[in-house]
């Protein structure tokens, strides 16, 4: 429950048609087990208690009655249990028969939602048997208790912010204009469905793509919970294809064929943030809507859902090759228009044998062939200094011979020696004025260089560089396009892989291979035995963490805290928690203190749901204190 977790489960119990009795001490072995892993919610299918194919027996008193039992029998079995059932029955309301959702907790049974759209077409026939529910909510009586019923109820606990449950049952989702929709503009955040969904070939895919689209249009965690083996087989068979979705997104999903309980931890306060910051999601004020509360025990929520440790990258590789196809080819093509706009014939790349300048001159490379210019266009540029090493020189020559460019070649030593002779720098003292000349020096040459060749300087530095500032003003931090400026460190690696498995050229397959494996450097330092002296993530921290702190940070507003706990989780194996504290805090620090580099970076396009642009994305203040974030880090420990 802490840090807006709520796990959650979906339940297929075997069933006997007809037989109440048994599938309410099935119904209530799924529930302990559900109670047992500290589910707070549990969902089984449409009409569990009689089972779903009872077909012309809803019309026998004998039946409902047994159901009436089984709903008061499950409240009282439940009674010392903190979690939220919802079970599948048919009631009969003022001479109508309607097919349910009964939500029990604590003892109580708390609702009774009917079914909205009844299918009748098909294998369907429930108008034969089923009327029609309303939004409006009445009270009725069950066994002696007076409980609201109605479509329009919502479940509010009262110390879960952000947890809001509402019901719809099965063909609700699959119409034009399902509950759903309603419910979660009035505010659910969680979604369950009671569904009884038979089994013909590819109605699994379709159903799979139904309830992953519903919970991402709506900014919502959907249960979907599914009839299975035990139903009557008569005409038509049920797999129990259960779901649970976030934002569209399967957490989770049974096995076909297997009566499975599958759990997973919804987020709702990643739900509630996702809603805020869309303002075309129009919440409206729940008046017509019935409140029930609920008031769960605040406990610490156990995680089991995956957290990706690389949030940016895909973890499936034909998603990750798609996604890194989509990635470069939105790239290039924003390089090209920006060619094309300005009547550049050329290009021009500081190129140091880098990941960043390499992916740079790929892109560049494309770019050049989505216009039909000849590769020699490209002008890379390297500039040996102080600090380049002969492998990163060897690589950065070997790449543009490959690409086809135009090298060209300025050792840059003398004039950063004669500009520290200039401001009175001593070349002995490494300092950061040390390092800066010679990055400035080198934007200043490639920015002549473009106005020699009527071309435009094509940036190199990434997403995380600018996150943390890690750029010299005025140095790598400006360009005329920064085609880098939208992509994570940690996802640049993948790109360059992935233009390397591409690739028919062995020599460039073999330089791209070498670069990968080369330290991640900005070589200002001189080497050390002919070695990369100066390793960014030994001072700055692994970017690893970075682009984890990054994405959760501006991608849900997550707070320090939750992005600690999240992090402790999804890189147990890898970092202590003093670590993790410690890189986070530079992290905040970095991020607030460098916001004015951001404020006036390069044009260059977004790839993803996260960008620094102050155009777009991220309007920020150069001056924000970071005192609160800082506070809060300070009171966590490991």
């Amino acid at each position: 429950m802490k840090y807006g977790f709520v796990k959650v489960c979906a339940a297929s119990p075997e069933i006997r048609v007809a037989d109440c009795p048994f599938n309410t001490k099935s119904i209530f072995e799924s529930i302990k087990a559900a109670y047992g892993k500290k589910a707070k919610v549990a969902v089984f299918p449409e009409l569990c208690i009689t089972g779903y194919t009872c077909g012309d027996l809803f019309a026998q008193k004998t039946l409902l009655d047994g159901a009436k039992r089984a709903i008061s029998e499950l409240a009282e079995l439940t009674g010392n249990m903190d979690i939220l059932c919802i079970v599948g029955a048919p009631l009969k309301v003022e001479q109508k028969l309607y097919n349910c959702a009964v939500v029990l907790y604590c003892g109580n049974i708390l609702a009774v939602i009917p079914k909205t759209k009844l299918p009748n077409y098909g294998e369907f026939y429930e108008m034969r048997h089923f009327s029609q529910g309303k939004p409006e909510v009445t009270e009725i009586e069950i066994n002696g208790e007076t409980v609201p019923f109605g479509t329009n109820i919502l479940i509010k606990d009262r110390n879960v912010e952000n947890f809001t449950l509402a019901v719809e049952i099965c063909e609700d989702l699959w119409t034009v204009n399902p509950p759903s929709d309603r419910h979660a503009l009035a505010g659910a955040t969680v979604i369950a469905n009671l569904s009884a969904s038979n089994e013909i070939i590819a109605k699994e895919e379709y159903r799979r793509n139904l309830v992953s689209m519903q919970s991402a249009k709506l900014f919502a965690a959907y249960i979907y919970a599914d009839a299975g083996f035990g139903e009557s087989t008569q005409d038509l068979v049920f797999a129990g294809d259960n779901i649970i979705c976030e934002n569209g997104k399967i957490l989770a999903r049974s096995s076909r064929f297997s009566n499975e309980i599958i759990f997973t931890e919804i987020d709702v306060d990643r739900l509630a943030f996702d809603r805020s910051k869309t303002n075309t999601f129009n919440a409206t004020a729940a008046e017509d809507y019935y409140i029930v509360e609920t008031n769960f025990d605040f406990e610490e929520t156990v995680l089991t859902r995956t957290v990706e440790r690389t949030p940016f990258v895909p973890q499936n590789l034909g998603k990750r090759e798609k996604y890194s196809e989509d990635i470069l080819s939105i790239q290039s093509n924003g390089l090209a228009k920006r060619l094309k706009h300005t009547g550049a014939k050329n290009a021009v790349i500081g190129i140091s044998g880098g990941l960043d300048s390499t992916l740079t001159l790929l892109v560049t490379a494309r770019a050049f062939d989505l216009l039909g210019l000849d590769r020699r266009g490209i002008t890379a540029v390297t500039m040996p200094c102080f600090g380049t090493t002969t492998r990163t020189y060897n690589n950065a020559v070997n790449m543009t011979k490959e690409v086809g460019a135009e090298l060209v070649e300025i050792n840059i030593k003398a004039a950063v020696m004669q500009h520290f002779k200039d401001i009175g720098q001593d070349a002995e003292v490494l300092d950061v004025t040390y390092e800066n000349s010679q990055a400035r020096e080198r934007t200043q040459v490639l920015m002549d260089i473009a106005n020699k060749n009527g071309g435009l300087v094509i940036g190199t530095g990434d997403m995380s560089e600018l996150a943390l500032g890690w750029a010299t003003y005025n140095g790598d931090h400006m360009s005329m396009y920064g085609t880098n400026c939208g992509v994570p460190k940690t996802l640049i690696r993948y790109l360059v892989e992935y233009e390397a498995s591409k690739t028919e050229n062995e020599g460039l397959k073999n330089t791209l291979a070498d670069i990968l494996a080369t330290p991640v450097s900005p070589e200002l330092l001189p080497p050390q035995n002919g070695e990369i002296a100066q390793k960014t993530e030994q001072f700055v921290g692994p970017y690893i963490l970075h682009d984890f702190f990054l994405y959760y940070m501006l991608r849900f507003g997550f707070s320090p805290e939750k992005i600690y706990h999240l992090a402790l989780y999804a890189f147990q194996a890898d970092f202590k928690g003093d670590e993790i504290l410690k890189w986070l805090k530079v992290f905040y620090k970095r991020f607030f203190a460098q916001q004015f580099k951001r404020s006036c970076v390069p044009d260059g396009p977004k790839v993803g749901s996260i960008a620094l642009s102050p155009r777009g994305d991220l309007r920020m203040p150069s001056d924000a204190s970071a005192k609160l974030w800082l506070d809060e880090i300070d009171i966590l420990t490991y």
